[in-house]
């Protein structure tokens, strides 16, 4: 990562509020990995699409000090809303999918359990799940990390995506797509299953709910490759990559 060291911190009322202070794991990741100190220029980001010019001015045990000087919109967020629901993975893999997916520039992250799901998240995974969001979205410059959300139920999955424009559905049973994925223009929700698929009910159910399925072609890939691939096609497709 190139530049000025970004950090996440909580909402800041600029220009009323100049003064800020860093705690947390964003301090302890600052002071012992980034070697932040006194006079040091970082870049402040709290999720709003804003990105804070600062100076620290002081480093203490457990917290920083800085200063705003600055403040400008970020200009690396994507300009459509891209959603990705997937099913909960095996061992790290699901970590794998949303850095990957947050550097391709995805909006939010659903992860869900369904019939052949064998992988499960607890609070402890999740919160590691929006760290490693957080910590892709500093890599690649964004100014917001997209939140992972889990549900425990499919049909909770696929309603959650009622009012996007574009639904996808990647089923390696299809066999042919029934929409073009190269013509989606507008907000897009794409699901992509875990390690055992889908079953016949549940791609049922997601036509019940507006999805289209499709298929990404005569190769069954890996559920975090098929992941990954659609949600960059996707995001070719909506002009995030060109």
């Amino acid at each position: 990562m190139s530049g000025r060291k970004r950090f996440f911190i909580q909402s800041v009322n600029y220009p009323a509020q100049t003064s800020v202070i860093l705690d947390g794991e964003e301090f302890v990741h600052a002071k012992t990995v980034q070697r932040v100190e006194a006079g040091t220029e970082i870049i402040l980001l709290d999720g709003s699409g804003k990105e804070y010019s600062a100076i620290v001015a002081k480093v203490e045990k457990h917290s920083l000090t800085a200063n705003i000087v600055g403040c400008a919109d970020g200009d690396k967020e994507p300009k459509e809303d891209i959603y990705l629901l997937c099913g909960a993975l095996k061992g790290d893999k699901t970590e794998l999918v949303v850095q990957k997916a947050t550097e391709l520039g995805v909006s939010r992250i659903g992860v869900f359990s369904s019939a052949y799901c064998s992988a499960f998240i607890n609070a402890n995974k999740l919160e590691r799940l929006n760290k490693v969001a957080r910590e892709a979205a500093k890599q690649c410059m964004r100014s917001r990390a997209p939140e992972v959300i889990y549900y425990d139920g499919f049909a909770s999955a696929l309603a959650s995506a009622k009012n996007y424009k574009n639904k996808l559905f990647a089923c390696e049973f299809a066999d042919k797509s029934q929409t073009d994925i190269m013509g989606v223009n507008g907000s897009t929700a794409l699901v992509v299953g875990s390690e055992g698929g889908f079953s016949e009910e549940e791609f049922a159910l997601s036509a019940r709910y507006g999805f289209a399925g499709i298929t990404l072609g005569k190769r069954i890939l890996r559920a975090e490759t098929a992941a990954v691939s659609l949600t960059a096609l996707v995001a070719y497709a909506l002009g995030e990559l060109r």
